[in-house]
C-alpha cells in the first residue's frame, strides 16, 4: 500500500546540505498498525510530508498502491491525498466553526453531496465520541475532545490510511491513552494506522509494528517492536 524505496531527502541550508531522510526503504500493507519512533529531528515528520506529496525527495520514490507520489500531477496528488487522513498535534480546527462544521466544510471541499453530509457525520462523530459535542465551538473542547476532533476531521472523508504526526503530544496521560484507544478502534475498523510519536509507553503497550529511525536513517524495524531509543 505504501512504500518508500531508496529515498533520500536533503535541504540546502546556506553552504550546507542537511540530509533528513538517509536512504530510507520500507513498506506498510493495508491493515497494519504502525509506530514511527524516533526523537525530535529523527525525519518523523519529513517522512509524513513525503508521502503525502507536501515534499519531494531529493533521491528515490515514494508510492500510494501504485501511484508515485513524487512524481503525480496535481490532479493525481489531491486523489491520493483524499486516501490519506492526517492528524496533527496541533489540531488545525477551524476556531469559528462547530464540530459538525468543521466536518461539513471537508466535505464540501471535495465535492460531497449533502445527504452523505448528513449522513456520515453523525456516524463519524459516534465514532470518536463526540455525538453529544455536535454544535459545540472548539474553544468549547477539552484537549482530548480536540484531538478526537481532529481525528473525526481525518475520518470523515473514508480515507485508506490514518497518520497521526504526535497525536498525543499536547495531552495528560489519560488522554493520551483515550485517542491511542480510539486509533486502535478504527485500525480494528480495517483503516491502516501509521503513528509518529516519541511516547515509550505507548510504543511498547501497542505491540505493533515499530519503525524506529536515527538521524534520517532506520535502524530498526520490528514486527511486534518496542522503543529502544
Amino acid at each position: 500500500m505504501i512504500s518508500f524505496q531508496s529515498v533520500i531527502k536533503a535541504y540546502n541550508s546556506g553552504d550546507k546540505i542537511i540530509t533528513a531522510i538517509g536512504g530510507v526503504s520500507f513498506a506498510i500493507e493495508p491493515g497494519e498498525f504502525v509506530s514511527l519512533v524516533g526523537k525530535s529531528g529523527s525525519g518523523k515528520t519529513t517522512l509524513i510530508k513525503l508521502l503525502v506529496g507536501e515534499e519531494k525527495p531529493t533521491e528515490g520514490s515514494v508510492f500510494f498502491q501504485d501511484l508515485e507520489v513524487s512524481t503525480a500531477r496535481s490532479e493525481v496528488l489531491q486523489k491520493i491525498r483524499r486516501k490519506i487522513g492526517v492528524v496533527y498535534q496541533d489540531y488545525k480546527l477551524l476556531l469559528n466553526k462547530t464540530v459538525k462544521e468543521n466536518l461539513s466544510y471537508i466535505m464540501e471541499v471535495i465535492g460531497a453531496p449533502q445527504e452523505n453530509i448528513d449522513a456520515d457525520i453523525p456516524q463519524v462523530l459516534s465514532i470518536v465520541g463526540l455525538d453529544q459535542r455536535m454544535n459545540n465551538f472548539p474553544h468549547e473542547l477539552s484537549g482530548g475532545e480536540k484531538q478526537r476532533l481532529a481525528i473525526a476531521r481525518a475520518l470523515i472523508h473514508r480515507p485508506q490510511v490514518i497518520v497521526a504526526d504526535e497525536p498525543t503530544g499536547n495531552l495528560d496521560l489519560y488522554n493520551t491513552y483515550e485517542i491511542i484507544s480510539l486509533l486502535q478502534k478504527i485500525n480494528n475498523l480495517g483503516t491502516t494506522v501509521m503513528l509518529s510519536t516519541h511516547n515509550k509507553e505507548i510504543v511498547d503497550a501497542l505491540k505493533k509494528r515499530v519503525i524506529t529511525l536515527e538521524s534520517g536513517k532506520i535502524i530498526s524495524d520490528e514486527k511486534v517492536g518496542k522503543f529502544i531509543l
